[in-house]
């Protein structure tokens, strides 16, 4: 690695790359709007030598060239545009010139804005998501499986290759997730990523403007959300403010040494999250927390430089604008310079008020994840304005809880008390909860293949406060026995492919347990489609009691209630309904969403050994 760094050093101060006669190879962002809030726009223009050129902006009303920007590379410009309130939607006039000859003219796009895209609504706590591998969940287009150019070619046969899922493949499939019963997919990284080897992931970005075409284009990506919009679903994009792929176009010829992070040799983040907040922390710590590499592959950018930072901001509002998307799974939250993420974010709510974007800090503290909540008073005085987080505490509690052997303590008191700690959030209501992602072992999995255990787990995130996210293939049982490779975790959706012997689309090849458990899914998350109580109402939980396995809690508001019991007893048992008079009175009379069990004036109900019952109380 140290080579490489050395390299891109070289590369930056000779400028030595050859682009042929074209001056301008790149310009972007390839178009902006008139009416946006965010109406001074740093164009990056590259080409061999274009800061030899002059440049200036033919008239054009409302619109001028501020200022123009030279970096080491001279195969860089940077151009600030300011677009006024008083712009019409045409063409700019770029002209560059250079001695004698005759000028280069770029005609840059100025389009009209949508009125209504700065009033997109985000996803919120009446959604649930359905998270998708794009790769590895439906090959809608087999002629773009392998695509001349790219680097790597499609192997299916390889755990870690590029399998052929894309697009068209989620599109065809919005009526199975609709069906379902969830209103929103988060769709794992679909920008370009051509690396040589395990690059369907998406997480090593080599083109922060163009879908990868083995998914599909651009076109083909803002059809699939205007689809979902149509069909009554939103969509998330997966984005990556902290790092890049080492392939991406620009690390063979950096704008500036600092563009990215470097160190004289490869040094990798050492993950240490505390460091935000230690008061005993050392500065090398810290340093290497935010500057540090992920891994060899993924070049760790500098949001403190002033046009790195420009960069990204520009790019997250443009993908919004254009393609409609209804929200954004930052990836690595903190792992950017905290100030930048703060004025990122900023800048997409300003200019998106009713948008969200959930952030991935992977710790189970929440102590930690609530340091990032919009709202959260900081000790050192930082200010975030994120409105959701993915609730990591949450679910390793779950997991925990779940498998957890009884002791002279119920074995559900780390879910309990973990809940408990929801006073550290801003907004618990906003929270991303669930019970596996595409990072960890499967859910059934990590229960050791307990089927009573997964539909406890999936009872519980989907009454529990805040948005619930599944896995794609949760439904049906997917597991990864005896591995934590991903390749594995994120194996391919049966039914996906031409001739796949299992279908779980059809229900085709799938067992007995395969079909219960989507038919559970299914009804519940319908149900929680419905239910507007467990999308807003309030939550009352009841601490469990030593050497009993059952947890009780409440969604509720003025007017309703719903009662969500949790048994882990291996038998069947009775349960006393008195130590819940405080909400319930001395009473119950309701149906179990679940099992269809009605209650009339019961003072103690029936539970199923290893059981959950939703119970709407009349």
């Amino acid at each position: 690695m140290k080579r490489i760094l050395f390299i891109l050093t070289v590369v930056l101060l000779q400028s030595s790359t050859s682009y042929g006669q074209q001056p301008i190879n790149r310009v972007e962002p390839p178009n902006w709007w008139i009416g946006m809030q965010y109406n001074e726009v740093e164009l990056m223009v590259y080409g061999q030598d274009i800061a030899s050129y002059s440049v200036s902006l033919d008239d054009y009303e409302g619109v001028t060239l501020k200022q123009i920007k030279q970096v080491p590379n001279r195969n860089y410009l940077f151009l600030d545009l300011k677009i006024d309130g008083n712009a019409r939607p045409g063409n700019l006039t770029l002209r560059f010139t250079k001695n004698e000859a005759e000028p280069v003219i770029h005609s840059y796009p100025l389009l009209k804005r949508d009125p209504e895209s700065k009033n997109v609504a985000g996803f919120n706590s009446s959604d649930a998501i359905y998270l998708i591998t794009p790769d590895r969940f439906v090959n809608g287009d087999t002629g773009n499986d392998t695509v001349d150019g790219l680097k790597e070619k499609a192997d299916r046969t390889f755990k870690g290759g590029r399998h052929g899922g894309d697009v068209q493949g989620i599109v065809n499939s919005l009526d199975y997730i609709k069906d379902l019963g969830f209103t929103a997919i988060w769709i794992n990284p679909i920008l370009e990523n051509d690396m040589q080897t395990y690059s369907y992931h998406g997480y090593s970005t080599t083109d922060f403007y163009k879908v990868d075409p083995r998914y599909g284009s651009n076109e083909s990506f803002k059809s699939l959300c205007k689809e979902a919009r149509d069909k009554g679903m939103k969509v998330i994009m997966d984005m990556i403010a902290n790092h890049c792929g080492l392939d991406h176009w620009w690390m063979q010829d950096l704008p500036s040494e600092d563009w990215i992070n470097q160190w004289p040799e490869y040094t990798e983040t050492n993950h240490k999250k505390t460091v935000i907040l230690d008061p005993y922390a050392s500065k090398i710590d810290y340093k290497q927390f935010f500057d540090g590499w992920f891994v060899p592959s993924m070049p760790d950018l500098n949001q403190r430089n002033e046009s790195m930072a420009k960069y990204l901001i520009q790019n997250t509002l443009w993908w919004i604008e254009y393609s409609g998307i209804s929200g954004i799974r930052m990836d690595t939250y903190p792992y950017p310079d905290m100030y930048f993420m703060s004025d990122w974010t900023k800048a997409v709510m300003d200019e998106y008020p009713n948008f969200n974007i959930v952030g991935e800090e992977w710790v189970t503290r929440p102590t930690i994840v609530s340091y990032w909540q919009k709202g959260k008073k900081n000790q050192n005085g930082y200010t975030s304005y994120l409105k959701s987080l993915m609730d990591f505490p949450l679910q390793n509690a779950l997991v925990t809880s779940l498998n957890k052997e009884k002791t002279w303590a119920s074995s559900w008191t780390d879910l309990y008390e973990t809940l408990g700690q929801d006073y550290l959030y801003p907004d618990p209501n906003n929270l991303v909860v669930f019970p596996d992602n595409h990072d960890m072992g499967r859910i059934y999995t990590q229960l050791n293949e307990d089927f009573d255990k997964y539909k406890l787990a999936l009872t519980y995130i989907a009454t529990v406060r805040g948005i619930p996210q599944i896995y794609y293939g949760t439904e049906i049982l997917m597991k990864n026995p005896g591995t934590d490779d991903h390749g594995i975790i994120r194996s391919d959706f049966p039914g996906g492919w031409k001739n796949d012997k299992v279908n779980a689309f059809t229900g085709k090849g799938l067992s007995a347990k395969e079909k219960e458990a989507q038919g559970f899914v299914k009804k519940l998350m319908n149900w929680r489609k419905n239910s507007t109580l467990v999308h807003s109402g309030k939550l009352m939980h009841f601490a469990p009691k030593n050497q009993d396995e059952t947890y009780v809690m409440f969604r509720y508001d003025d007017k309703e209630k719903i009662m969500v019991v949790l048994n882990k007893n291996t038998k069947d048992m009775e349960l006393d309904l008195k130590p819940y008079k405080e909400i319930l009175g001395d009473q119950l009379t309701g149906k179990d969403v679940l099992s269809g069990t009605e209650f009339t004036k019961a003072k103690k109900i029936s539970v199923k050994a290893m059981g959950a019952m939703i119970i709407e109380v009349e």
